[in-house]
């Protein structure tokens, strides 16, 4: 008995000396929690009831050129209800008073909020909702309201504030405009002017703390925010929300007319580069047409016809060839190796001069021009598209810019055909807004701007930086060539022989190039072949003020795709409506310096350009371009024998028109 009594009492004092052990170490770890470890739990404890959260600041507001709103950011207001702060009595006697105002300010029945407010004090619920995207007028009437004009602690008024951005101008340039956003992980999305300007217009970030209530829900404290936010600079862009408008509109006429997939209009000033109008519709799956993507900065694609002005303009610099030059469209159709040329009327133009071939469109005339005329040098060729920056992107600060395709001999890719397929705008890429600049820069005499979408940045009255006009190349060509292209794309419009003839009005002028590129050429369907129908130009055609393209996308060929039929009436729409709510009448400025011998020359043949003639005219000593330019405008078929200017005309000066079918001119 004694030796079992002696195990139990040992035991007793294992079990002591543990139980004493034990309650040493929860002391100690007391005392380190306190000591050590107290600052981390309290800050643990104060972080999951409290937390500090970030106020979006406004951002600064988006302007057309005149000031108006593109983009602004309104603040919208949600209202909730913490029914556990509110003394009994004070409930008691403002409910329904409450709830009237609330009937009254946001449409639904009085009983409807008194059920609510009732119910939330029942479940003592402290996070109520009462209403959502109130504006700025309706939160400060809400404040006043019986019950809440006590306050967050007194009332239970709980008042949380958000921005919202939106566009006066609804759907148009929406795409332009377009938007930043910022995911969980501080990944940014970048859309158009808002997206490109976003370090200017979104501001700095607040702070206002709040403590965390039931269901995982925060409840501001207090009224004030810990740190104000700071709103954003203003941005000033170029649009004219005029000439904006009438793009949008003349392009979503057509689209929807020709039942296209989508299009763009670019309108640009063709002396500063500033962009006054982009608008890019695409169609939905119900037919209806909508901001879906930027074409006009991000789509590259083949330009087709309008591609001849760049090619043009190369032979001329390199005086490959002269305008006068003659080439035999071999009755519109040429083969080069396994592939074969066609021009778009059938039986083609038989023997033309590179002016008419430009002005009629011929592939097979510009096909031989550029491939007799490099095929021993390709690389001169290319060489020359590289000097006048045709390679490369424009560095625009909107991001998705396509890149431009324009491929080097040895490239992959090239063949012995590329110099003949370039030659009519295929093998080669660029988007519209790169298309224009080099058409702008022919309009501006060879000086090539780049496009410019904003003015400056405000804070108020004061200019935080400015955008002025930048050059890309001073000179693209010499000014004797874009004289020369600017005659040829006038006569594409005002000439009977033109493809742009359709478009020529007696009350403005204009000047310009169509182009009909083929699109999925590469299937053997002809069922899936598609077309990109182009108009590019200027106006006036004198002295031009804007540049203007127009590109429309898979027209439905049963009702056209011609570039003049689908493209060209969009461009002669906003060029007329600019005209009339804007006449382009303005001073003429003097250039300091004059080129006496190119000025001399234009003025001879703009003199007899005037002339009505009924007999042949003298035209020795003109260049050949501007004497088979006034000869065929005649009527008259004209043979042309050499380069330069005109030496010798077969037919005298006084013959009667009627009895001439055909003058040779001799040229040296």
């Amino acid at each position: 008995m004694a030796v079992k009594d002696k195990h139990i009492l040992t035991r007793l004092y294992v079990v002591t000396a543990g139980l004493f052990l034990f309650a040493i170490a929860v002391m100690v770890k007391l005392v380190s929690i306190q000591l050590v470890d107290g600052e981390k739990y309290r800050d643990l404890a104060q972080e999951r009831t409290t937390k500090m959260f970030t106020i979006a600041p406004n951002r600064g507001n988006l302007y057309s050129d005149d000031g108006s709103l593109l983009a602004t950011s309104v603040s919208r207001y949600t209202v909730r209800f913490d029914a556990l702060t509110v003394d009994a009595e004070d409930f008691k006697e403002n409910v329904v008073p409450l709830s009237d105002a609330l009937a009254k300010l946001l449409g639904k029945s009085s009983s409807h909020y008194q059920q609510l407010l009732r119910k939330a004090r029942e479940n003592k619920n402290r996070y109520a909702l009462i209403a959502r995207n109130l504006d700025y007028s309706e939160y400060m009437a809400a404040k006043e309201f019986p019950l809440f004009r006590m306050g967050p602690y007194k009332g239970g008024l709980i008042v949380e504030q958000k921005t919202v951005r939106e566009h006066p101008l609804g759907k148009i340039a929406e795409r332009s405009v377009g938007y930043e956003r910022v995911d969980e992980n501080g990944y940014y999305t970048r859309v158009g002017l808002e997206g490109a300007f976003g370090e200017f217009l979104r501001g700095t970030e607040g702070k206002r703390l709040k403590q965390k209530i039931a269901k995982g829900q925060w409840k501001p404290i207090g009224q004030d925010n810990i740190v104000e936010p700071k709103d954003g600079y203003d941005v000033i862009s170029t649009i004219d929300i005029n000439i904006q408008d009438i793009a949008h509109h003349a392009l979503l006429k057509q689209l929807e007319h020709y039942q296209a997939d989508h299009g763009t209009v670019i309108v640009m000033e063709t002396k500063t580069g500033e962009v006054k109008a982009i608008s890019n519709l695409g169609r939905t799956a119900e037919g209806k047409y909508y901001e879906r993507l930027n074409y006009a900065i991000g789509e590259s694609h083949e330009p087709g016809s309008t591609f001849k002005l760049m090619n043009l303009v190369a032979a001329l610099e390199d005086k490959v060839i002269d305008t006068s030059s003659v080439v035999d469209t071999e009755k519109g159709s040429w083969r080069i190796y396994n592939h074969r040329v066609r021009d778009s009327k059938h039986g083609g133009y038989g023997k033309i001069s590179i002016a008419k071939a430009f002005e009629v469109s011929s592939n097979t005339a510009f096909a031989k021009m550029i491939h007799n005329g490099y095929k021993h040098a390709p690389e001169k060729y290319v060489n020359r598209l590289m000097s006048m920056n045709i390679h490369n992107e424009l560095g625009l600060p909107i991001k998705g810019e396509g890149k431009p395709i324009l491929r080097y001999p040895g490239d992959k890719g090239w063949s012995g055909l590329s110099l003949a397929q370039m030659a009519y705008g295929y093998e080669v890429a660029m988007t519209p807004l790169q298309v224009l600049t080099f058409y702008n820069a022919i309009a501006n005499d060879g000086e090539m701007v780049k496009p410019r979408l904003i003015k400056e940045v405000r804070e108020w009255d004061r200019t935080i930086l400015g955008f002025e006009k930048e050059v890309i190349e001073a000179s693209i060509c010499s000014k004797e060539t874009a004289a020369q292209v600017k005659g040829l794309m006038k006569n594409v419009v005002e000439k009977k022989h033109g493809t742009g003839h359709r478009l020529y009005s007696p009350n403005f002028s204009m000047a310009g190039k169509t182009g009909t590129a083929q699109k999925d050429y590469v299937s053997k369907d002809p069922d899936k072949l598609k077309y990109i129908s182009t108009f590019a130009g200027y106006f006036p055609a004198e002295n031009p003020k804007y540049s203007c393209i127009v590109v429309i996308h898979e027209p439905d060929k049963s009702v056209g795709y011609y570039g003049a039929d689908v493209s060209g009436p969009v461009f002669k729409s906003v060029a007329q409506k600019i005209y009339a709510n804007s006449p382009l009448i303005d001073e003429v400025e003097i250039p300091e310096q004059v080129d006496t011998k190119l000025d001399g020359n234009f003025q001879k043949y703009y003199a007899e350009a005037q002339k009505k003639y009924n007999k042949v005219p003298n035209v020795k000593g003109m260049s050949g371009m501007d004497a088979v330019s006034i000869l065929e405008n005649l009527g008259l078929q004209v043979e042309v024998r050499g380069n330069g200017k005109v030496k010798k005309q077969s037919i005298s000066q006084g013959t009667d028109i009627n009895k001439v079918e055909k003058i040779v001119l001799e040229l040296s």
